[in-house]
């Protein structure tokens, strides 16, 4: 949903939290992983899921997004009871490309079934560990990523983020 105040262009961001692998253990033999997600001075969590190095969140967060240049930054604590939360590693992901692609579709007028409008390649200068696909599906920019932890020996993130336009969003 692209949305504009007063000359400013804003967009409506959904982030899905898919799941983690292999994440580090921090406490006797698991973890209690949480993600913290930011965007700008917006910021939302998953919820906790306990003894677990492999867990699925599929929950969906959503932020609003003032500048294309800005970059969602994700950070994994293990949840501790009796002491601060431990780092579990954190990631970033730039959303330039995904704003580029919605672009895309709204010059080629593409506002029904699916298709792919680019590709990100992983580099040295993204978190992706793998290739990932922005599609537009129904009018929605969706792009579906893995993004791999860093400052931890192991750790992917899995997020399905979505740009949703207006002329097809049920909000």
């Amino acid at each position: 949903m692209l949305i504009s105040i007063m000359g400013e262009q804003l967009w409506l961001l959904n982030v899905n939290v898919v799941q983690g692998k292999r994440l580090v253990i921090r406490d006797f033999k698991s973890s209690d992983p949480y993600v913290v997600v930011k965007l700008g001075n917006q910021t939302a969590k998953t919820k906790v899921i306990y003894c677990c190095l492999n867990p699925v969140w599929n929950e969906e967060l959503n932020f609003t997004l003032t500048d294309p240049l800005q970059v969602l930054n994700l950070e994994v604590f293990d949840k501790d009871l009796w002491k601060a939360d431990d780092k579990m590693g954190n990631t970033c992901i730039n959303l330039q490309p995904l704003i580029s692609a919605s672009r895309f579709r709204d010059i080629l007028k593409i506002y029904s079934g699916e298709t792919t409008l680019r590709k990100v390649t992983p580099d040295s200068e993204n978190c992706l560990s793998r290739e990932s696909s922005i599609n537009c599906v129904n009018g929605e920019v969706v792009q579906n990523v893995w993004l791999r932890l860093r400052g931890v020996e192991s750790g992917e993130l899995q997020l399905t983020i979505k740009l949703i336009s207006s002329a097809h969003s049920s909000m």
